[in-house]
């Protein structure tokens, strides 16, 4: 070994742990993975997320799992911030004029991945239980990646606000389906988690209520200490100290911080036209949460788990897809969207990540489902979709922000010219 090669192991061995080693590393290898997949003209966020991955644990391990758990705070200031940015979305004159469409498409699309997972699974031989809570998890999305993405090309348009909308309901019908068919998969196991099927029905309810209220007050408080300030500074320690108090409040109440902060946006919004400026406030914020928190999600992606799914998780993938992408179509159909909207909107819908963890742990965790002989099989499945989803899926929505004309800036700095929109 030559003594440079000596000395960069050297060096690494005698960082290897440290944490503000680790955020260093984690947002220069986010920087660079982002300027390659820009010369690529790829999603930035596809750049951060290679970056983590070839950090992780996974590949160099330059960024181990302790620095990974010691770095848990970054998710939840990125989410509430993406949240918020989601929330402001819903305008209620926007909603009076597409709300009733945005409800369809996310039911519809939700309704045919649950069915097109399930029935997939079953043909290939999964036990009933096993399709049904695959089913439920396969419902879920990720809207940090599809913000990350319009923001990054300054993507507007009917497509943006109906995806936006589609990504904020989804979740929220996602927790609520998977409480339905926790407790009846409880029984089809010869068990009952928890306090019984009526509590495990109850609970995602209690859930989303609960976050929604937490919104609610947290947003009324921001609007009142911010409507007549005019020093950014103040706004942005306000804002983020008011996003930071929230996601903390409801994961200790284990709410969803996520609705939480989604609801504060949308209360803020909706109290006076002047709190749209806090959306532009906080845009300088963004860059560096983005690179270390996607770079961070690349790091807990674990390339293992592919070989570990077999064929019921290549299944489960392209099932989960097929329902994803006909769903938004044959939904955007039926809610008279324009031909644009129907032929991108699926593809802006495939990225997966922190809710379908939290919900493959949940199952981890419950008494009921814990010793099932397919338990570890399920969480493999998940975490490979996850892996897969979102190397895949950033791509593929920008791909469709473009191709609609959706999107207002090209990747390495141009203007793009929109395409004409179909009506």
């Amino acid at each position: 070994m030559t003594p440079v090669l000596e000395a960069i192991v050297g060096l690494r061995d005698l960082l290897h742990g440290n944490l503000i080693f680790g955020v260093g590393a984690l947002l220069l290898a986010g920087f660079v993975g982002g300027k390659i997949a820009t010369r690529l003209r790829l999603p930035t966020i596809s750049g951060y997320i290679a970056a983590g991955l070839i950090l992780g644990p996974s590949i160099l391990n330059v960024v181990p799992d302790r620095i990974v758990e010691s770095l848990a705070p970054i998710p939840h200031i990125a989410l509430g911030l993406i949240a918020i940015t989601i929330g402001a979305e819903f305008r209620i004159a926007k909603l009076r004029a597409t709300g009733r469409n945005i409800l369809i498409i996310t039911t519809v699309q939700l309704i045919a991945t649950f069915i097109a997972v399930i029935v997939a699974l079953k043909v290939f031989g999964a036990p009933l239980p096993m399709a049904l809570l695959l089913g439920a998890i396969a419902t879920a999305t990720a809207p940090a990646a599809t913000v990350a993405i319009a923001t990054e090309l300054r993507a507007r348009g009917p497509l943006v606000s109906t995806l936006f909308g589609v990504v904020a309901l989804d979740d929220a019908f996602c927790i609520t389906l998977f409480g339905f068919v926790m407790a009846f998969a409880a029984v089809l196991v010869g068990g009952v988690a928890g306090a019984g099927p009526a509590a495990m029905i109850l609970h995602p309810l209690r859930e989303i209520v609960v976050s929604v209220l937490i919104g609610v007050i947290a947003g009324y408080i921001v609007h009142r200490l911010v409507v007549h300030r005019r020093s950014n500074n103040e706004i942005i320690v306000i804002v983020l100290g008011f996003v930071l108090l929230t996601s903390g409040i409801t994961v200790s109440i284990h709410v969803s911080p996520l609705i939480a902060n989604m609801t504060m946006g949308f209360v803020l919004i909706n109290m006076s036209a002047k709190n749209s400026r806090i959306m532009r406030i906080l845009e300088p914020l963004s860059p560096p949460i983005y690179a270390a928190f996607f770079a961070l999600a690349g790091t807990e992606l674990d390339i293992r788990t592919l070989a570990a799914t077999g064929v019921l998780g290549l299944i489960y993938l392209l099932a989960r897809a097929l329902g994803k992408y006909g769903g938004a179509y044959v939904g955007a159909s039926m809610a008279r969207e324009s031909a644009i909207t129907r032929k991108y909107l699926g593809l802006g819908l495939l990225p997966q990540a922190g809710v379908a963890i939290g919900l493959i742990l949940i199952l981890e965790d419950t008494p009921t489902f814990t010793e099932l002989p397919y338990m570890q099989q399920m969480v493999n499945i998940v975490l490979a979709s996850i892996l897969v989803n979102e190397i895949v899926g950033p791509p593929l929505t920008k791909l469709a922000l473009e191709r609609s004309g959706s999107a207002r800036r090209k990747l390495g700095g141009g203007r793009s010219t929109p395409q004409k929109t179909e009506a």
